[in-house]
């Protein structure tokens, strides 16, 4: 049976906002990136938006009995985004804040793939046709349009560290939609942070006993508590409200508007406007995106 119009619609709206709450991340973190420990900086993050669901949660009634079996799911879902989150923030070490959103533009692709995998979600030719063009657009910015450095693949180290963190948040998409058992989005995504806190929390043990957070820069507060609250307890929930309405690779194609709002934050925190043959690889994943709201296939 098809999944109501507004139902999809909702998920549409959830994932517009979510594309712009998560380009701030970028800008950010590019400018804290180096002044603290990325495991550090992301248990943090964690604990702080466990804590902001967590009230949530408890506005809404708490926990159901329910929600608490088979805890492994959330363990396994808390893992997969702290590995996205720990890469992304060690790739933006050295990668620039539009490209490493360009390189965020490539999880639809991968996410249609998981997606068929593990929930025989099947991409229409429209929709391989759209993910194509947007993945061009994304190579586009990666290289900066220099055909050459394609060929040869020359693509930075901090991109390259920043791909596999997508690859792992290309895989948490669908596992979502398979490990849900009919748990309220907000009540899954508490779930899901407590488990990565803690996960991040063993991992980054040291990193987190070592960091001076008495003298830290003040970019870092501020990055801390956006990522912390929008970029991670309200994403999460949007997130996670829209992979049970819309397809996993439509999920994601609202990633290809991240390179767009990253341009926006840079031009908003003083740092410029990029290059106008970066423009070219932006305009293309925004048309990959209108392709893809344009295909009503069934989620």
């Amino acid at each position: 049976m098809a999944r109501p119009v507004n139902a999809g619609l909702r998920g549409h709206a959830a994932m517009l906002l979510f594309s712009a709450l998560v380009a701030g991340s970028f800008s950010l973190g590019a400018m804290a990136a180096n002044e603290i420990a990325p495991a550090a900086l992301n248990a943090a993050r964690f604990w702080i938006a466990a804590l902001v669901i967590g009230v949530a949660v408890v506005m809404r009634g708490g926990v159901p009995r329910s929600a608490l079996q088979a805890p492994w799911r959330y363990a396994l879902l808390g893992g997969l985004f702290a590995i996205y989150f720990v890469l992304m923030f060690e790739g933006l070490k050295t990668a620039a804040p539009v490209s490493a959103a360009a390189v965020f533009t490539l999880t639809p692709v991968m996410s249609g793939v998981f997606g068929y995998v593990l929930l025989r979600q099947i991409t229409t030719p429209r929709m391989a046709f759209a993910l194509a063009v947007g993945a061009a657009g994304a190579l586009w910015v990666i290289f900066r349009a220099d055909l050459l450095a394609l060929l040869a693949f020359e693509v930075g180290r901090g991109e390259i560290i920043y791909f596999f963190g997508c690859v792992s948040h290309a895989i948490y998409t669908p596992m979502v939609r398979k490990m849900n058992r009919g748990e309220p989005a907000v009540v899954f995504t508490f779930g899901m942070l407590i488990a990565g806190a803690v996960l991040l929390t063993l991992w980054g043990w040291r990193d987190l006993v070592a960091t001076p957070w008495a003298d830290l820069p003040g970019i870092v507060w501020v990055t801390l508590v956006y990522v912390s609250i929008f970029a991670s307890a309200a994403t999460f929930v949007l997130l996670q409200f829209a992979t049970l309405r819309l397809p996993s690779a439509k999920v994601m194609a609202y990633t290809y508007l991240t390179p767009s709002w990253v341009i926006l934050w840079e031009v908003a925190l003083g740092n410029g406007v990029p290059p106008g043959v970066v423009w070219v690889g932006v305009g293309l994943t925004i048309v990959a995106l209108s392709l893809l709201l344009r295909d009503e296939e069934p989620a």
